[in-house]
């Protein structure tokens, strides 16, 4: 009960901080600096996954096919050295590993070669800046950046996890949120994900619409499109095994919610005998690997399988089973209007 009440005053304390934060920004105490091409901005009101990445991507690609310049600029959380500028892609190669990019830089850098520029920095008005100089790139993308108000954008898109959105709608450390919840005011465009996977998503736009009227609403259901060996994605093939449904897998992860990658998995109809998360951005090491082959073998599973994001922290370590990588797929209800709205600001 102490730590209850303890908890339940630190989230009021830091609430009433983010409020003043967010007020000295409405007040024009605070300023928030444009640059000089059309910035579009993806984030989150929680901690943990929500399907942001995906949704980065995607808009990239939207831009590139309009025949626009990108740039994505990422924090690149857990990075070897977070105030360092890092090229983690220049749009034709892959410049930096994935120690020095942060996970979710390499994976977009990874999947955007020949349409995006993909830069890590925690000064993003710098690195806009930058970008713009050095690559002459038409339209910025920020990745995780809703809270990040120093920078202004053409378009603030918040994602939302259909399966658990706002928690208990209390903020850290006592809930999820980053912010109060009636801050989802600011967004222009919502992003539902993994809605095929809730039990009620219509009350998520319920409770969305609480807050904010007038922002369009767009839904997303995930799907495993691919299943690759890890060692074959690590050399750069891209071949699926066979009958990898008819066997006995365990499923591990570091991301922000595991449990919508492990339950993403039953519902394609992957056999999961035994599941392992870990922190969001873990660092994987040999002892890692070496205790899941462990319980794997305690618990006679074939091999192992797991996200685009852990794998590409994994090609130096050895497994004793094979170990495979789903690659989940952003499946968009309201694809023309997802559309509509990008090149509304790459026209703009």
């Amino acid at each position: 009960m102490k730590d209850k009440i303890m908890f339940s005053a630190l989230s009021w304390l830091y609430s009433k901080i983010i409020d003043q934060r967010n007020l000295r920004y409405e007040d024009g105490t605070f300023k928030s600096h444009a640059l000089s091409v059309p910035v579009i901005s993806v984030g989150n009101i929680t901690v943990g996954g929500t399907g942001k990445t995906p949704l980065v991507g995607l808009i990239a690609e939207i831009l590139a096919e309009s025949g626009e310049k990108v740039c994505v600029i990422s924090r690149g959380y857990k990075r070897a050295n977070p105030k360092q500028r890092v090229l983690v892609s220049d749009g034709n190669e892959v410049l930096a590993d994935v120690q020095n990019s942060g996970d979710e830089p390499f994976e977009l850098a990874c999947a955007l070669l020949g349409k995006s520029i993909v830069i890590a920095d925690a000064d993003r008005i710098a690195a806009g800046k930058w970008a713009i100089e050095k690559f002459k790139v038409t339209r910025i993308v920020l990745d995780d950046a809703f809270q990040h108000r120093k920078i202004s954008r053409d378009l603030n898109i918040v994602t939302v996890d259909a399966t658990n959105p706002f928690g208990n709608e209390m903020t850290l450390p006592s809930g999820i949120l980053r912010e109060p919840i009636e801050n989802l005011e600011r967004a222009d465009l919502f992003v539902i994900t993994r809605s095929n996977l809730a039990n009620d998503p219509a009350s998520v736009e319920e409770r969305i619409r609480a807050f904010n009227g007038s922002a369009p609403v767009i839904w997303c259901e995930n799907r495993i499109s691919k299943v690759t060996d890890l060692a074959e994605m690590s050399s750069g093939t891209n071949s699926a095994p066979e009958s990898l449904k008819d066997r006995s897998l365990f499923g591990f992860c570091a991301i922000g919610n595991p449990n919508s990658f492990f339950q993403q998995l039953k519902m394609d109809g992957f056999n999961l005998a035994e599941t392992k998360s870990f922190s969001d951005h873990h660092s994987y090491n040999q002892r890692d690997v070496d205790m899941l082959g462990e319980r794997a073998k305690q618990k006679n599973c074939d091999a192992f399988i797991t996200t685009v994001k852990d794998a590409v922290k994994l090609d130096q370590l050895e497994f004793r089973k094979p170990c495979y990588v789903a690659k989940s797929e952003l499946i968009i209800k309201q694809k023309n209007k997802l559309h509509e709205l990008i090149n509304a600001v790459s026209t703009s």
